[in-house]
């Protein structure tokens, strides 16, 4: 955390767990996440949900730099040589999501992810002869994504857009949309970004 000596940020991680705590999230939930961190940079409080398994996290050679966040049983983060996952604060990703990175994936803050949602970045395969595709996949801040939604290579997600179940997102969604559909058509779209 910048600007604050450790002795701040002991300080300042202790009051957090505290409220936490106070908000009834289960004690196991931090042991759950203290190990789920070793596979993170990154400051802040990882909270691996009881309920299953934990979070499965899959790293051929990337970085995954994640913020205090909070993880369901069964998500699955998989991350290949030299690419990045970025994780902000806040951000809530409920159980079976799955995220495959073959160049960059950015999740903004507080964003909250659907069950069963997949996010990939990548085709993972080339076709007839051809070496697999990546295009970076940029979820912006406070998005809204349900359940079985996919987000496919190359889309970016603006500030406050919905995307709705089972939706299918290849191409890019404005900030503050609404889309839902199969084809993630665009639902509402407001007039003017926020601020």
């Amino acid at each position: 955390m910048a600007g604050l000596d450790d002795g701040s940020s002991v300080r300042f991680g202790l009051r957090r767990l505290l409220e936490r705590l106070r908000e009834g999230v289960p004690p196991s939930a931090f042991v759950r996440g203290l190990r789920l961190r070793r596979h993170f940079r990154g400051a802040g409080l990882i909270l691996a949900l009881p309920g299953g398994p934990l979070p499965t996290v899959i790293n051929k050679g990337g970085t995954i730099d994640v913020e205090s966040c909070s993880f369901e049983s069964g998500v699955r983060l998989e991350v290949m040589s030299g690419a990045k996952l970025s994780i902000g604060k806040g951000v809530y990703l409920n159980r079976n999501v799955h995220i495959v990175v073959g160049e960059a994936v950015t999740i903004g803050d507080m964003t909250k992810i659907g069950w069963d949602t997949v996010i990939m970045d990548t085709d993972l395969h080339g076709h007839s002869g051809r070496p697999a595709v990546s295009r970076p996949v940029i979820i912006e801040d406070n998005v809204w994504i349900g359940c079985r939604a996919v987000i496919l290579k190359g889309v970016r997600i603006g500030r406050g857009a919905v995307v709705g179940a089972g939706a299918i997102v290849t191409s890019d969604v404005p900030p503050l949309a609404v889309v839902g559909s199969p084809r993630a058509q665009i639902l509402f779209k407001a007039s003017s970004p926020v601020d």
